[in-house]
C-alpha cells in the first residue's frame, strides 16, 4: 500500500510541478544558450532501484564535457567549469528541476536516495550489504541525506541516512516523504553546502577528487567482517584505555535510538522551515 501511495504521490506532484513550471521550461533554455555554448540539458547515466541504469536530466550548469575535466564528478568551491548561469542554477537547485520528468517516467521518486553515477561506487555487483541496501528503493530528487547536510556529508554518512530513510518509510509511509520535502525547502533557501569539501586543502582539485573517488569505492566494497574489524580498530585508537567490548556494546545499544533521533530531527526541521516561511511572509506584508 505504501509503495502504491508513494508512486501516486510522485506522479501527481511531478505532473503538477511540470505544468506550474511551464514558463521556466521556456525561459531557462534561452538563458543557458546565451550564456555558453552547448546543449540546454545535461544527460548522465545514473543508477536507481536494483541498480537499473537510466538517463537523468539536469539543466546544464557546466561547460561541455566537464565530467572529463578537472575534478571530474566532484565540484569544489570556485570550480572553473561552472558557467555564470550555472552558479545561480546550482545555488538555487533549479538545475535539478528537469528530474521531474524522470519522476513522471518512473526512473526516480520525489524522495529517495540520490542516484549515483554508474561508475561512482565501482562494480555494482560486488557492493557490500550496507551500500546495496540504498538501491532497494527508487532513487529520488531529494532525500534525508540532503536535508541533513547536502554535499557536506561524506558518502558513508549519505549511505547511513539513505538506509535510515528506507527504515523510516516502512514505518511512516508517505508521511516521511512530506516531512523531507518541507525540510528540503529550508535547505534550498539556505543555499549551504553546495560544493564538496576537499579531503585535504593542500591538494589540487584533481588530486583531491582522485583520492576521494578511490576512498569511496574502497568503503563501498568492504565486506562485513572487514568492516567490523575496521570499526574495532578505530574504537581501539579512540579508546586506548578501557574495554573495547564495552565501547562496541554502547554503540550497538545506541544504534536503536538513531531512527527515533532522526524522526525528531526531521520534525524540528519541518517546524523551522514552516517558521521561516511564515517569517518571510510577515516581512513581505
Amino acid at each position: 500500500m505504501n509503495k502504491f501511495l508513494k508512486r501516486t504521490f510522485d506522479i501527481l506532484i511531478s505532473f503538477l510541478m511540470i505544468l506550474l513550471l511551464l514558463p521556466l521550461w521556456i525561459i531557462m533554455p534561452i538563458i543557458i544558450k546565451i550564456d555558453s555554448k552547448g546543449p540546454v540539458f545535461f544527460k548522465q547515466e545514473r543508477r536507481t532501484k536494483n541498480g537499473r541504469i537510466f538517463k537523468m536530466y539536469k539543466f546544464r550548469s557546466m561547460v561541455v564535457n566537464a565530467e572529463k575535466q578537472g575534478a571530474g564528478l566532484f565540484n569544489y568551491e570556485n570550480d572553473p567549469r561552472v558557467t555564470k548561469v550555472g552558479k545561480f542554477l546550482r545555488s538555487s537547485s533549479i538545475d535539478e528541476l528537469p528530474q521531474l520528468f524522470n519522476v513522471f517516467k518512473g526512473d526516480l521518486s520525489i524522495v529517495g536516495p540520490r542516484p549515483c553515477v554508474v561508475y561512482e561506487l565501482g562494480d555494482f555487483e560486488t557492493l557490500n550489504a550496507k551500500y546495496k541496501k540504498r538501491f532497494s528503493v527508487r532513487a529520488g530528487i531529494t532525500g534525508l541525506a540532503q536535508i541533513k547536510g547536502r554535499n557536506e556529508n561524506s558518502w558513508e554518512e549519505k549511505v547511513m541516512y539513505d538506509n535510515q530513510y528506507i527504515d523510516l518509510f516502512k514505518k511512516q509511509g508517505i508521511l516521511i516523504d512530506i516531512k523531507i520535502l518541507f525540510g528540503t525547502v529550508g535547505k534550498v533557501f539556505g543555499k549551504k553546502n553546495i560544493c564538496e569539501e576537499k579531503v585535504d586543502e593542500s591538494l589540487s582539485d584533481e588530486e583531491s577528487a582522485k583520492a576521494a573517488e578511490e576512498e569511496i569505492i574502497r568503503l563501498a566494497h568492504i565486506v562485513e567482517d572487514d568492516e567490523e574489524n575496521e570499526r574495532e580498530t578505530v574504537l581501539k585508537e579512540e579508546n586506548p584505555i578501557g574495554s573495547n567490548d564495552e565501547c562496541i556494546a554502547e554503540q550497538e545499544s545506541g544504534g536503536s535510538e538513531t531512527t527515533d533521533e532522526t524522526e525528531n530531527d526531521i520534525a524540528e526541521s519541518f517546524d523551522e522551515t514552516a517558521k521561516e516561511i511564515g517569517d518571510e511572509t510577515n516581512e513581505e506584508d
